[in-house]
């Protein structure tokens, strides 16, 4: 069970226990997949919304570079920074250690940061691991831009 730190919105508890739940790891959710089983993956920007999504159960978050056009108002997320995802990143990881702290973090990595070669693309991965995310969304290794597994380490 968690204890609640205070923070300046107070320190209320959820309303109900929340049920203990066994950390998300990339090979858990393989295991889910392998056995048909679903999981709930949705897309957030900020603690506040992480925390509640974590507390009610959701496995994973995508912290997607959307946000460009969902928090910035941009017309696209061509606009978005690797400093900007990263921001948000931590934002999200913070909000779900507040809550049960078990859910996998995905980022997006804004884009041209993968496109350029190898080296820019691991090193922008390794700056939204080491803001919480726990995956990183390579758009080259969707498009085999980058055909061998050197991207594919976490």
């Amino acid at each position: 069970m968690n204890t609640f730190n205070a923070t300046p919105y107070g320190t209320s508890p959820p309303a109900s226990p929340v049920a203990a739940r066994q950390r998300i790891r990339l090979p858990r959710l393989n295991a889910l997949r392998e056995r048909g089983e679903k999981s709930t993956m949705l897309t957030a920007y900020d603690a506040t919304f992480a925390a509640a999504a974590d507390a009610a159960g959701v496995d994973c978050f995508l912290v997607g570079n959307s946000l460009g056009m969902v928090c910035q108002g941009l017309p696209s997320t061509v606009g978005v920074r690797l400093d900007t995802m990263r921001c948000h990143t931590e934002s999200v990881a913070r909000g779900i250690r507040r809550a049960q702290g078990t859910a996998w973090i995905m980022g997006d990595l804004p884009f041209g940061s993968d496109q350029a070669s190898k080296e820019p693309a691991l090193l922008s991965a390794t700056e939204l691991m080491q803001a919480g995310a726990m995956g990183v969304h390579v758009r080259a290794i969707k498009t085999g831009q980058f055909p061998d597994n050197t991207l594919h380490a976490w």
